[in-house]
């Protein structure tokens, strides 16, 4: 029997998601990496496939009215995976272009990694502009929170921005207040959303009982509240922020589930004097609220400027940036510090891999400066995944070679790194044996489990494994059994006045009995003389490195001699 010839009007299923406004992504959490299907930029008002590649240069596009978007859903999220992936499903605005403004339904569900965070996601978008035009009249219409009866946030929020409005002209103050519940998810997982509810009512109803005549109180979202104080100073903020902290924390909330304790943490700002708009002072509040919380919960804080502050934020997106478009424009690189065998002749057996990232003008950006924020900021396993790829290249290029990587503790934890070390060794014959990961000490002895199954993988593909900066850190002699790595690297701040101090030379000489009675290799870093390389060449350590046995360098000294000699 044949079949029924195909329709004429049948359509591919990518014609039929751009024919509904719809696009279809994965997301690959620990890398950052997104990838789309062929329509996105399309559905997506034009976007440029650069601001697709990845999740940070998606999330730039969002606007600045987007309570949120997939980043702080997903990676934030207080639901944990049982294996079937966790469900989501958000709207958020975007700006694809100056002027234009697209909501987006962004629907998907999330993995988690054996460790229990995010590892990878995917789902679809769509345009929804029609239907968020309606949504946001039925919104603009409703003025109470249908949960508390107190304001709900957009009518808060058109208040505070007419009363900042009247203060100014008045030259007057007004304070604004977030109240943050502390905990809620542990209540939703211990009590469940209906007892949650009942307690979100309360402390909502015990805030406003709270108030002084005219102040305003408004639901800003699921945990947090508002609350507007006129003809405020400073210290009738700070009063009031006590008074309500104390309401809440210094009593209990009887619900269904039987008498449950709670408690809030405040974040105030004085308007206009240090928040000139609506979304400034809402900004500057919960920045306060967030300061605060990360200290000592259930209490409270006003927002103070601070010019040291500002200026390392500044410097912080600054940086971000710049690694962001060096990592795509390929002007990240590498520069080579000899290590130099301690015992006979001094030669060159292996090089550490030193980053570099160039300006546009083709100046240096000094490695110290980088690291930290971008560590901070999880930019930094982007930058040894493509330090590791340039080490590669090079050890497939000069067989001869041997080089070191460095990776930072959240890279120990990436198995996306990892996959790609194994991917490299297995492509590449020859390139494991040559090959070495430091990890710092610090970082190794933070948690010793996860360090240890790191370095038991990287072994497992016949990569040494050395502990930088050995000595910072204090590891104990169990620990270092076992983490089973191959070589120490003595950290460098004992031995740069090793001929001038006496304890640090008798620190050295312990350390270097521990390797040695461990049958570890052996490298003293920051050497500065002869004098100290022949004092620890005696004590039996086996290489060397530092400004005496040269320098880091970006030309390859093992291809050019003379440029080995004179960094020596």
């Amino acid at each position: 029997m044949s079949s029924a010839p195909a329709s004429k009007f049948s359509l591919s299923p990518a014609d039929i998601l751009s024919s509904i406004a719809t696009a279809h992504y994965e997301w690959s959490i620990p890398s950052d990496q997104l990838t789309w299907s062929a329509n996105a930029g399309a559905v997506l008002g034009g976007v440029a496939d650069a601001a697709l590649s990845n999740g940070r240069s998606f999330a730039q596009l969002l606007s600045p009215q987007a309570a949120h978007g997939r980043y702080e859903t997903v990676v934030n999220s207080g639901t944990r995976d049982s294996g079937d992936g966790v469900p989501y499903c958000i709207e958020y605005p975007i700006i694809p272009a100056p002027g234009v403004t697209l909501w987006i339904e962004d629907t998907g569900r999330w993995f988690a990694s054996d460790d229990g965070r995010p590892q990878r996601a995917h789902g679809v978008v769509r345009v929804v502009n029609d239907r968020h035009d309606h949504v946001t009249k039925l919104t603009e219409a409703s003025e109470v929170d249908p949960l508390t009866g107190l304001m709900a946030r957009p009518r808060f929020t058109a208040t505070l921005e007419e009363a900042i409005v009247d203060a100014e002209k008045v030259r007057g103050a007004v304070g604004l207040l977030v109240i943050g519940i502390d905990n809620l998810a542990h209540y939703n997982d211990a009590y469940g959303f209906a007892v949650t509810d009942e307690i979100i009512s309360a402390i909502g109803r015990r805030l406003r009982g709270r108030l002084r005549g005219g102040d305003v109180i408004g639901r800003l979202s699921g945990n947090k509240f508002g609350i507007l104080m006129r003809n405020c100073s400073s210290n009738d903020l700070s009063v009031a922020a006590e008074r309500l902290v104390a309401a809440v924390n210094d009593d209990v909330f009887q619900t269904k589930a039987g008498p449950i304790v709670a408690s809030v943490t405040v974040g105030a700002v004085l308007a206009p004097r240090h928040a000139s708009t609506m979304p400034e002072a809402l900004a500057r509040a919960h920045e306060a609220l967030d300061s605060i919380r990360t200290r000592r919960r259930g209490t409270f804080a006003v927002h103070v400027p601070n010019a040291a502050r500002d200026m390392a934020r500044q410097e912080n997106i600054r940086v971000t940036d710049e690694i962001v478009s060096a990592l795509n424009e390929r002007r990240i690189g590498l520069a080579f510090q000899p290590i130099v065998s301690a015992q006979g002749e001094r030669g060159a057996t292996s090089y550490e891999c030193l980053l570099r990232l160039r300006r546009h003008d083709g100046t240096v950006i000094a490695a110290g400066s980088i690291v930290p924020i971008a560590e901070k900021l999880g930019l930094v396993r982007l930058i040894d995944s493509r330090v590791l790829e340039l080490a590669v290249s090079e050890l497939v290029a000069s067989p001869e070679v041997n080089l070191s990587v460095n990776v930072s503790p959240a890279t120990t934890l990436d198995k996306e790194w990892l996959a790609a070390l194994a991917a490299h060794t297995r492509r590449n014959t020859g390139v494991a044996e040559r090959l070495m990961v430091e990890i710092t000490e610090t970082s190794a002895i933070a948690d010793i489990e996860d360090t240890r199954a790191f370095i038991s993988k990287v072994k497992d593909l016949g990569i040494r494994v050395a502990i930088d900066d050995f000595g910072a850190g204090y590891t104990s002699f169990r620990n270092l059994r076992r983490l089973g790595v191959d070589c120490v690297k003595i950290d460098g701040a004992f031995v740069e006045n090793f001929d001038k101090n006496a304890d640090d030379r008798h620190f050295v000489e312990t350390l270097l009995g521990l390797a040695r009675h461990m049958d570890l290799r052996t490298v003293a870093e920051w050497v500065q003389n002869d004098a100290v390389a022949t004092r620890l060449a005696d004590m039996g350590c086996d290489f060397l490195q530092g400004a005496f046995t040269g320098s880091a360098v970006e030309e390859r000294p093992w291809v050019a001699p003379d440029l080995e000699a004179k960094a020596g």
